[in-house]
């Protein structure tokens, strides 16, 4: 199944899922954070 043969192949799996999982979900989170901050930018 999956060609998972050894426990390296499934860590691989589990990673890239979860990596892919965490990208979503940080970029669910910060979505609309606004862009107002001091580091640039003359909008104050």
């Amino acid at each position: 199944m999956l060609g998972i043969t050894d426990a390296s192949i499934l860590l691989a799996y589990v990673l890239s899922v979860g990596s892919a999982l965490l990208c979503i979900v940080y970029g669910i989170v910060n979505w609309n954070k606004g862009e107002n901050n001091d580091k640039g930018g003359g909008n104050k």
